[in-house]
């Protein structure tokens, strides 16, 4: 095989793995690693990592396979793919920006942020659902989307750090 064929079967294997892992981190709770009872938004957080590294189709694409993914693991409905498309597509919006450096801090922030935008969308779907009033899901809505982005934002870079390095490869 060539170089480049070995390269490229490395890292879909490293994307791959990396995938199912944090899929299979969602069923999880570790101690210390949850807040209020929510734990890491870890698709969300690959989505993240991803994205910063990628093109937009890529992103978008990845945001779509994952909420499926996630969908597929838990309920259709409210449908994840909207808020890791939307992740994916502003992360890459920053990136090209250069809003976002290759550090820690910039993947934190933008982790931070867009969990509590996810936490949103999650939210007002829940509300077009109808089984609860708006007002209902907002009370509980602030605990839920700040404890998802305090949690996804600490362990982003744990995420980060090592995909990024293995996708430069």
């Amino acid at each position: 095989m060539s170089n480049i064929s070995q390269q490229t079967i490395f890292k879909s294997l490293i994307t791959i793995t990396s995938v199912l892992l944090c899929a299979l981190l969602l069923f999880t709770r570790i101690p210390g690693m949850e807040i209020f009872g929510i734990g890491p938004n870890w698709l969300l957080i690959w989505v993240v990592a991803w994205s910063s590294q990628s093109s937009i189709i890529e992103a978008l694409v990845a945001g779509l396979v994952l909420g499926l993914i996630q969908d597929s693991i838990t309920a259709p409905y409210p449908t994840h793919i909207i808020p890791l498309v939307f992740a994916g597509f502003v992360t890459v919006f920053l990136q090209k920006q250069r809003f976002i450096q290759e550090d820690f801090i910039s993947i934190a922030l933008v982790t931070f942020i867009l969990a509590i935008l996810a936490e949103t969308f999650i939210a007002i779907q829940l509300g077009l659902i109808g089984n609860q009033t708006f007002g209902e899901i907002w009370v509980h809505h602030k605990q839920i989307a700040l404890g998802s982005a305090v949690i996804s934002s600490l362990w982003a870079p744990v995420i980060y750090f090592p995909l990024s390095q293995l996708w430069k490869l």
